[in-house]
């Protein structure tokens, strides 16, 4: 009765009462259905209707909006799923080994055990040994907007960072500005670099000159932005508009230029990257990238559960699009720069 209500096989539904992970996402969720609707009881140690199958979720910052937005898509997807969030951190780097298995295998072991089914790793930097313990604990893995990738066949999700950095250097060079600055992430984050190659591209495009010393690289903080915004905004032909890699980057750079008496957008213009909520609270309201966080956490979370039930994905890195937004950060070039524009 279950089988034909739920439009599967005998054998499909006995592998969702089992706990098989060869079963993909949606129909396992239209067969739990079916069960509740039959008031099936599991019995003990099977993971079905009763026990919602676990993944693991890990951050490397756990307060950002950022974060919170990813984890909001994540969660949501979970919902609609049938499958619980556990989130944590990141282990600290150079750990001593504590017993016979190394750092990274004493990690993938305990989130087995735990009875994860899979892993989700947010803007963080993976390190070889710790893909390679997953694969030996047999935990699929997803990386959203990595910061590195170990292994080209490490499955990942993010957004189309390029474009967004000709985007955005783009929508300057249409006020005006050609004194345009880029303050960067850390040098070796693959998303702050397809960043930076759109903005030197859209630069090249339009025949303006990409100075060096307008690219710094930092964090993707606010104090990293305040950092380098003082250091661009000191310069004696200082930037006219800054494009930043994130929105908190943004944020530092919005204060710098307030200590110094520069207005924005009158005196500088500023772009972010995100659309977090921090770019519709900021004082001005940040022009920004925006991408689509909430949807990253859900196609993440999905794309784990088909590797979960050993599907063939189409590609093992999916970039999501990204989006202008103009807020009130950005306006023409000041009119005493026109002349060395």
């Amino acid at each position: 009765m279950v089988a034909d209500a739920a439009g599967v096989s005998l054998a499909t539904v006995s592998k969702v009462l089992n706990g098989r992970s060869d079963v993909a996402a949606d129909t396992r969720v239209r067969v739990e259905n079916v069960l509740r609707e039959f008031g099936y009881v599991p019995q003990n140690g099977r993971r079905t209707v009763a026990s919602r199958r676990l993944v693991d979720i890990v951050f490397d910052d756990l307060v950002s909006p950022y974060a919170l937005e990813v984890l909001r898509g994540v969660t949501d997807a979970g919902t609609e799923l049938g499958v619980d969030v556990v989130i944590g951190r990141m282990p600290e780097a150079g750990a001593e080994p504590s017993g016979p298995l190394s750092p990274e295998d004493a990690w993938a072991q305990r989130i087995k055990s735990g009875d994860r089914e899979g892993l989700i790793v947010v803007t963080s930097e993976l390190t070889l040994a710790q893909v390679e313990s997953f694969t030996r604990a047999g935990l699929p893995l997803v990386v959203i907007d990595p910061l590195n990738l170990p292994r080209v066949e490490v499955t990942s999700v993010g957004a189309t960072n390029f474009s967004g950095g000709i985007t955005a250097t783009e929508h300057l060079l249409g006020l005006g500005h050609r004194r345009v600055a880029f303050a960067g992430g850390p040098v070796g984050a693959s998303c702050s670099q397809a960043r930076l190659h759109g903005y030197r591209a859209a630069l090249e495009n339009a025949g303006a000159t990409a100075d060096p010393a307008l690219v710094l690289h930092g964090g993707f903080g606010y104090q990293d932005g305040l950092e380098m915004g003082n250091r661009l905004l000191a310069r004696e032909n200082r930037p006219t508009a800054i494009f930043a890699a994130s929105d908190a980057t943004a944020l530092g750079v919005l204060e710098a230029a307030r200590r110094r008496g520069l207005r924005v957008p009158e005196d500088l213009s500023v772009v972010g990257f995100d659309d977090t909520m921090l770019a519709r609270l900021a004082t001005p309201a940040l022009t920004v990238i925006r991408q689509p966080l909430h949807d990253m956490g859900r196609v993440a979370l999905r794309t784990l559960l088909k590797l979960i039930a050993g599907e063939t994905l189409d590609s093992h890195h999916v970039e999501l699009a990204t989006h202008l937004v103009v807020r009130d950060s950005t306006g023409p070039v000041p009119e005493h720069s026109r002349q060395g524009a």
